[in-house]
């Protein structure tokens, strides 16, 4: 049986999943390797450090809200940095993430070396986010995951990566995709209240 990549989408956690560092996350999966593993990035946690107070030449670069996100629990002391270029544009400083075997990938997305100069990489930016640290899954432990059901599997889109309101995307992505899923985006926090 082939296996599909989970590449460019969204894995939205589901309320069973109760881990304080996913509960509520939205992880957009940036690689998905059956030999390596998955590597993704929270793109709903928001921090209070400004891009500028860490990356100084950065900061007036980055995308509302333009803080460090919390991209997941592993190497917290990195920076990992997502940016959309403008007009078609590939500018020096920035891979494009190409989906191997996904036919959901948002288009135009990519990384960007924050080694580069960014009078070199940023004008040619129309988006950009950076993230403090990742989310990463050995070969396998991710599906189990899923299997399990802490996990849904869903549609990504650049608007989800850059989103103005990252606080309410898990709700957003969930009622989006209508029927159950719709109705799951209304549970409560804490269920023993309702």
């Amino acid at each position: 049986m082939d296996r599909l990549s989970l590449t460019g989408t969204l894995l939205v956690a589901t309320p069973l999943l109760r881990d304080p560092n996913f509960y509520r996350s939205v992880v957009f999966v940036i690689d998905d390797d059956p030999a390596e593993g998955t590597l993704g990035v929270i793109v709903n946690r928001p921090s209070d450090l400004e891009v500028g107070e860490v990356l100084a030449d950065w900061g007036r670069h980055a995308s509302h809200p333009a803080v460090m996100f919390a991209g997941g629990p592993v190497g917290t002391d990195a920076g990992l940095a997502l940016a959309e270029p403008a007009n078609g544009q590939q500018p020096l400083g920035w891979r494009s993430l190409e989906a191997m075997d996904s036919g959901v990938w948002p288009s135009g997305l990519g990384m960007v070396d924050l080694d580069a100069p960014p009078q070199l990489v940023a004008d040619a930016l129309r988006r950009f986010r950076v993230f403090a640290g990742y989310a990463g899954w050995s070969p396998g432990q991710l599906r189990a995951e899923i299997d399990e059901g802490a996990w849904y599997v869903l549609p990504a889109t650049a608007d989800d990566v850059f989103c103005d309101d990252p606080h309410g995307l898990w709700s957003r992505v969930l009622r989006r995709q209508g029927g159950e899923l719709a109705f799951v985006a209304t549970f409560p926090d804490d269920p023993t209240l309702n």
